[in-house]
């Protein structure tokens, strides 16, 4: 699957480039969403770790991670903005892998919105991750457009945290 995106610093590389995750305040045009209080800018690595532990047959949502990561480090928050683009950055990483002949790589299709839906900025969109879901034996609903949309009965597969 071939990205989109160029870039002369390698997806890998962007993975691992920031070391320390930072803690906030919240800012005031999120506190209506998530009140006041501190807030998680994550390194991407940590999200990666939490992804990598998702086995086969297994989902995670995105909100799944943040809540995850904002009880870890004790906030009460953590930013979907970067939390969003670091799995996008880490779906590319494991594909830039797979292309570069390793075998083992951070299952990101397992990572699915909290409704259930297919996340159409991983590579290959919606498609892709259909086809690799359905391989792990999961249900994919199509859209009447013939998209596939979200995976059937999501909630029965959810990782506990």
């Amino acid at each position: 699957m071939d990205s989109k995106f160029r870039s002369r610093v390698s997806w890998r590389e962007k993975l691992e480039r920031m070391k320390e995750p930072k803690i906030v305040d919240i800012p005031p045009k999120m506190q209506k969403r998530f009140g006041k209080g501190k807030m998680l800018i994550p390194k991407p690595l940590d999200i990666d770790a939490l992804i990598r532990k998702v086995p086969k047959g297994k989902l995670i949502t995105q909100s799944q991670i943040r809540e995850k990561l904002a009880k870890d480090f004790k906030v009460d928050a953590t930013c979907p903005l970067t939390t969003g683009i670091f799995i996008r950055i880490i779906a590319e990483a494991a594909e830039e892998d797979l292309r570069n002949g390793k075998k083992s790589v951070t299952p990101y299709w397992r990572v699915i919105k909290k409704d259930g839906s297919l996340n159409p900025k991983f590579p290959g969109g919606v498609e892709a991750q259909a086809k690799r879901l359905e391989a792990e034996g999961h249900v994919i609903e199509f859209s009447r457009s013939g998209k596939p949309k979200k995976v059937k009965n999501f909630e029965k597969y959810l990782v506990e945290l």
